[in-house]
């Protein structure tokens, strides 16, 4: 058995943080077209794109899988277009890849000829976007488009009018060959109808595969296979030994069974996380975590894939009723730099510290927001693998990448490792890890 101790898996992507231009205000470089100023029906005029009525596809050079697309957009009365997604360079944008719509269609010529899937935003043909924040014909628009995974997501002014889930539209439309790809090029899929389109910048979110070895999924029992791989356990299964046993701990804190660590989520301590004793560095950490008692029911934003909490009209957070568990695994000694453990519908493994921090750049926050939500059922055991090495993070939650070498801003260079208390109770177990 062996586990990732470097990141060896999967793809590392553009430096985060970095703004790329996909359109440079000058030439159709990142098109195909360098040091053009015309290509498939598309001007550079102005420092904007401009299609012409012979306008087609004007399509990337390269493939994308996990980004977040910005631009902004004006529609000439009436005007029809597309941006195609994954799409593999041929064929239909809107089939062989998908099309999100780019569609004047409050304009008089398609009243009671559109689809509820053919309004701008909508995802042709597989799910409609929501309507009403589009800018009359003539004015500018700021959109964002977000995929990372199975999601795609597209805010339109400042509200998100699509969130969709391709794992679902793969199950309701089992046919479309292109809502099962999950990388390609990105096009502007003309219909002859004059758009200009300016500002257009693309940062890439670094993923990983996910794992296939069983040993990424919790066992439900002790698992001391990890110490033939240079592992050590953090926690024996008879007592607390290797952590800080402060004042108020005692008869909260429980080793339990021989091989769990319970907590009933009442310590009187201070400082009522549990603290081990020694500093790390870079490392592997295996830690399997379960919930075990009640919670209240709170309201809960959605997060978009890209970190940002869904807004509806007026720029009202969305939020859901859950039951409100939490805690985290905090590394480097800093709360800051915790790896969440929650049942909000992102799913655990966010850094919610950084996550938030709207003075970081929204590449860095998106990398730091799990990918899929992996998490098991509350009352079943789930494992985590986090790996931090210098200041990026990964981690495995039950065998998915939820992150993949997301930087962690200010980290510092070593410290504690933590178990959280936010007042739940829960149980740790299998708590191994390996110094790099």
């Amino acid at each position: 058995m062996k586990l990732i101790t470097i990141f060896t898996l999967g793809a590392a992507m553009a430096a985060q943080g970095g703004w790329v231009e996909l359109f440079n205000g000058k030439d159709f470089a990142n098109f195909g077209g360098a040091e053009k100023t015309e290509l498939n029906g598309y001007l550079v005029k102005d420092g904007m794109i401009e299609s012409t009525p012979k306008c087609r596809n004007l399509v990337t050079e390269k493939d994308y899988a996990d980004y977040i697309l910005e631009f902004e957009f004006q529609l000439t009365p009436g005007a029809n277009n597309g941006l195609g997604i994954h799409y593999p360079g041929t064929g239909d944008a809107a089939y062989a890849g998908m099309e999100l719509q780019i569609l004047d269609g409050e304009d008089k010529k398609w009243e009671g000829k559109l689809k509820d899937y053919q309004h701008h935003g909508s995802l042709y043909s597989l799910v409609p976007a929501l309507r009403g924040h589009m800018k009359p014909a003539g004015e500018w628009n700021a959109q964002r488009v977000t995929v990372r995974g199975p999601r795609v997501a597209v805010e339109l002014n400042g509200v998100c009018i699509l969130d969709a889930n391709l794992d679902e539209v793969n199950k309701s439309h089992p046919k479309h060959e292109g809502a099962k790809r999950r990388s390609g090029k990105i096009c502007f899929a003309g219909h002859g109808d004059v758009i200009r389109v300016r500002k257009m910048r693309i940062a890439e979110i670094p993923f990983g595969e996910d794992a296939a070895g069983d040993e990424y999924l919790p066992a439900g029992k002790a698992d001391p296979r990890f110490l033939e791989d240079g592992y050590t356990a953090l926690f024996d299964g008879k007592s607390l030994e290797g952590w800080v046993q402060a004042d108020g701990h005692a008869g909260h804190w429980i080793p339990k069974d021989g091989w769990i660590l319970h907590y009933d989520g009442k310590s009187e301590a201070r400082d009522k996380n549990l603290w081990t004793e020694k500093e790390y560095t870079d490392f592997t950490m295996v830690c399997d975590w379960r919930w075990t008692g009640p919670a209240k029911v709170m309201g809960r934003p959605i997060l978009l894939p890209n970190g940002l909490t869904r807004t509806g009209p007026g720029g009202k957070p969305v939020t859901v009723d859950i039951k409100e568990y939490d805690s985290g695994v905090f590394v480097r000694g800093a709360v800051r730099t915790q790896v969440n453990l929650w049942n909000w519908p992102v799913g655990s493994g966010e850094v919610y510290g950084i996550r938030n921090d709207r003075n970081q750049p929204l590449p860095i926050r998106a990398a730091l927001t799990p990918r899929v939500n992996a998490d098991m059922p509350v009352g079943e055991w789930n494992r985590f693998v986090i790996t931090v090495q210098g200041e990026k993070l990964t981690v495995y939650l039950n065998g998915k990448c939820v992150l993949f070498e997301a930087v962690l801003p200010g980290v510092k260079p070593s410290g504690r490792l933590a178990l959280q208390h936010h007042g739940n109770a829960l149980e740790f177990a299998n708590l191994y890890v390996k110094e790099l």
